[in-house]
């Protein structure tokens, strides 16, 4: 796992959880689903790159082995996401079920041929990929300016921001990983990220919600503490508008 040092090995470039644009989703409409139950892989780092993914249920860690055996998570993948979309012969990180997962399979030989032949797809796969290029910066930001607090309210926020986008209306952010997986994400010690979500609970930042979920108590002062507070109240007004006007419709 990584030590807290705001020098380290820069994180692999992580999948979108930015939501692609409908037309790249149905090319898997057709696709049978399969199911991976908890601490299944999906698939390999160094694996031949046969298939590109959808996450229909359930969450995945992605996963880089450094050179030195340590591991690093780049990412978390939610439904909705997409995986193994790139241009390279090989998966250049492994993906493991975190709990039950339900997936929709495309080969990257049907891939390419839409590719080719939809002048819908091309610009699509072009978004997806700026997509997890923007995360990539995003995340390498935050490994390499912002101290422990920032960091674990930067990643609740986001994982806010992604419950309100699929529409959940309580503030509650959904934990299936273990403090472990967020530690490894974040470049913290498991220690500090059990400490600062301590310290956080005692501010009245946030409040336990089960055994995997937080309730979210002051999300301005989250945003704050995440260093993120006038974009992400620029999200939040956004989101609820579009709210307000699908209930008046």
């Amino acid at each position: 796992m990584l030590m807290e040092s705001t020098t380290r090995s820069r994180p692999a470039m992580a999948p979108s959880q930015v939501t692609p644009p409908a037309s790249l989703h149905s090319l898997f409409a057709r696709q049978p689903v399969e199911n991976f139950v908890s601490g299944q892989i999906l698939f390999f780092e160094g694996d031949e790159a046969k298939s590109i993914f959808e996450v229909v249920e359930g969450t995945l860690r992605i996963v880089r082995i450094l050179p030195d055996g340590r591991r690093v998570i780049t990412g978390f993948l939610h439904a909705g996401d997409l995986l193994g979309i790139s241009f390279k012969s090989h998966y250049i990180y492994t993906a493991e079920a975190i709990n039950n997962v339900t997936i929709r399979r495309l080969s990257r030989r049907a891939f390419e041929t839409e590719l080719a032949n939809s002048d819908e797809i091309r610009p699509a796969v072009f978004h997806q990929m700026s997509d997890e290029m923007a995360a990539a910066q995003d995340q390498m930001v935050l490994l390499s300016t912002k101290n422990a607090e920032e960091r674990l309210c930067s990643f609740l926020l986001k994982e806010l921001q992604r419950e309100m986008r699929a529409g959940g209306l309580a503030p509650i952010v959904k934990l299936p990983m273990t403090r472990l997986d967020i530690a490894d994400y974040l470049g913290l010690t498991i220690e500090t990220v059990s400490r600062t979500m301590t310290k956080l609970a005692n501010k009245g930042v946030l409040t336990p919600s089960g055994r995997h979920a937080v309730e979210i108590l002051r999300r301005g002062m989250l945003a704050q503490l995440a260093g993120d507070g006038d974009e992400c109240e620029i999200e939040w007004r956004m989101t609820n508008t579009s709210r307000e006007e699908f209930r008046r419709h």
